[in-house]
């Protein structure tokens, strides 16, 4: 929001939410019951929008993915969940340059209308326009903007972008867009006036105009040398660079696309070259190798759309497999398939806590293949990549995640650790924290609890931390044998503490279900009355009791120094992360040089725990 709102600040659909695409619903009519006219002009201004779309969520994407931008970074800070709520909004342009390009076509006598296809001499007419009037008068506008009173009414809702997403550029107050509207329309209605219009212009134009404006807020450089060494180039067309000292320094760069008037009026900044050559040498924002690896990987198909680089908005929310998803699936079978094939672990964020680079990747794996055998070995080299690169850049903790140190794929990470001994990079699958959080989410009081997935590796800390604290756990399993490890692990005078249970219905009369297996509708039901099912099993249980209470996956909130989170990991809260992450962070602060694989050490739970507490980790 602008310092201090002025007239006209609001567009007036805003309050519509996402119903303001109805206003497309004139257009959709008009194309699909033939009551178009000459110029087919509500069937064109459809197309445009749709490309307009396409095409910003093409320079999104781009930006956003790491193996891209990593070595021509301009500004090395991230952005927060705080800039794409400002920023969701970014769209509202589109609809109303359809609007307003439909009213004076429209307009009765004026003749704006009856285009042909296309006109070569007006294609110079619309470029030697926009370079002269467009331009110069932006130029001012821009200046004018800068005004305490205007920037604090409208121009510093768009500053409020330090670091720039390409839509970034069309982040503006209802009024301040009527002014570019209105200064933009000068191309479209000069050729026009010229006797040069066509249909071409309006495609040309606007999706021209789009692309000039997202490559001015990308964040990363990509103008080739030899194209700014080409004489008068650098006074003809800007660069990511150019731009982004506008939005660091403000005063400075005010130009459209043409730095010409800045170099002509003197605002040019004099170190706009040096940050190019910088940033094109990948030496403004060095990509400097995280402290702290967190490695994913994909759960159901739709959680591709859920990746920072795909759905922007959508990834800053929990993930949800929404309707309006379900028609996009097809298009994750082949793009899943071709992982398969030839993908491999990728950056899919950056964040930074306290004085550590951190960030999270992705295995190309999805939940289903982590129960199909014969993809155990293939998973397993993807993490083992994942580590080795991690160990060869200097990593100093990597963290598995949910699936990623399953036992029975890779016995909690174990076996990376003993295929190479002589790892720099301390692998952590997080479990002691996460046996923490769900410890800590049963109260203190507890005499008994009723225990499933109990030989599992979290079943088995829970079991023996509980036990020597003098809680009767009530162990669910029907392997005796893996049972009796178990309770051979406890010291003596605790052993008559660990009870096996072989049915549901043994657990009818404990109050305190601690749930690490998939329990039904129908398991739920042997839990007494009033039960609080304490879960650790993933997907989480559908909570089918409503005379029971559920407690959450463990998580935590992350402490206040985290910065440049700006996507849900999955299913997490905003600035939460599943306990297996926070567990990768903690293991970084402290600075433990072991590697937390295979068994939990339970003696270890109540440390892990104060550790977290201490750096500003909150149970979620």
């Amino acid at each position: 929001m602008a310092l201090r709102p002025g007239p006209a600040y609001k567009f007036p659909w805003e309050d519509m939410g996402s119903f303001k695409y109805l206003l497309f619903v004139p257009f959709v009519a008009t194309a699909a019951l033939g009551l178009d006219d000459a110029d087919n002009w509500a069937y064109h201004m459809l197309v445009i929008a749709a490309i307009r779309y396409v095409h910003a969520q093409f320079w999104i994407s781009l930006s956003r993915i790491h193996a891209v931008t990593q070595h021509t970074k301009i500004q090395a800070k991230g952005i927060d969940y705080k800039q794409v709520d400002r920023e969701d909004h970014w769209d509202d342009y589109i609809i109303l340059q359809a609007i307003i390009m439909t009213l004076v076509h429209k307009m009765p006598y004026l003749g704006y209308n009856n285009f042909p296809q296309y006109n070569a001499m007006g294609m110079w007419q619309l470029l030697l326009l926009h370079a002269g009037p467009t331009e110069f008068i932006y130029y001012w506008l821009h200046r004018a903007l800068h005004h305490h009173t205007l920037y604090s009414w409208y121009h510093s809702h768009h500053h409020a972008s330090f670091v720039t997403e390409p839509i970034t550029g069309s982040v503006h107050p209802f009024m301040e867009h009527i002014m570019y509207t209105a200064n933009f329309a000068i191309p479209l209605v000069g050729t026009w006036a010229f006797g040069g219009a066509s249909i071409a212009m309006f495609y040309a134009y606007l999706i021209g105009f789009d692309l000039l404006n997202n490559i001015g807020h990308c964040n990363f450089e990509f103008m080739p040398q030899w194209f700014m060494n080409i004489p008068g180039v650098k006074y003809l067309i800007y660069t990511p660079t150019y731009h982004s000292l506008h939005h660091s320094k403000v005063h400075v760069n005010f130009c459209l696309f043409m730095p010409i008037y800045d170099y002509a009026y003197g605002t040019n900044d004099p170190s706009s070259d040096e940050l190019y050559r910088k940033a094109i040498n990948g030496e403004a924002a060095p990509n400097k190798a995280p402290d702290v690896v967190f490695v994913a990987h994909g759960t159901e198909l739709l959680s591709l759309f859920h990746l920072p680089f795909a759905l922007r908005s959508f990834s800053s929310k929990p993930f949800k497999s929404v309707w309006w998803l379900q028609p996009f699936l097809p298009l994750c079978i082949p793009f899943v398939a071709l992982l398969r094939i030839f993908g491999k672990p990728f950056t899919a964020d950056r964040h930074r806590l306290l004085h550590l680079n951190t960030a999270t990747w992705v295995t190309p794996a999805w939940g289903f293949q982590f129960f199909i055998k014969s993809e155990f070995n293939h998973i397993n080299r993807q993490i083992e990549r994942a580590i080795l690169e991690a160990d060869a850049t200097g990593t100093k903790v990597i963290g598995l995640g949910a699936l990623n140190k399953n036992e029975a794929l890779n016995g909690g990470g174990q076996l990376f650790v003993d295929k190479h001994p002589n790892l720099r990079v301390r692998v952590v699958h997080g479990n002691t924290l996460t046996a923490a959080a769900i410890l800590k989410k049963i109260p203190a009081d507890v005499k008994e609890i009723f225990l499933t997935g109990s030989t599992s590796k979290l079943g088995r800390a829970i079991a023996l931390y509980l036990s020597a604290r003098g809680v009767r756990v009530v162990m669910y399993t029907t392997a005796k044998d893996r049972f009796e490890k178990i309770k051979a692990e406890a010291r003596e005078e605790h052993r008559e503490l660990l009870v096996q249970a072989t049915t549901l219905e043994e657990g009818s009369g404990i109050k305190d279900w601690v749930v690490g297996k998939f329990c039904s509708a129908r398991d739920q039901a042997k839990a007494p009355k009033h039960a609080t099912f304490h879960q650790f099993v993933v997907p989480p249980l559908e909570e089918s009791r409503r005379d029971c209470a559920y407690t959450d996956l463990p998580a935590f909130k992350l402490p206040k120094e985290a910065k440049d989170f700006r996507s849900c990991e999955m299913t997490m809260e905003r600035g939460h992360v599943h306990a297996c992450h926070a567990g990768a962070l903690v293991h970084a602060l402290e600075g433990w040089t072991y590697n937390e694989v295979g068994a939990i050490d339970h003696t270890k739970i109540d440390v892990t725990w104060d550790a977290a507490v201490k750096h500003g980790f909150a149970l979620a």
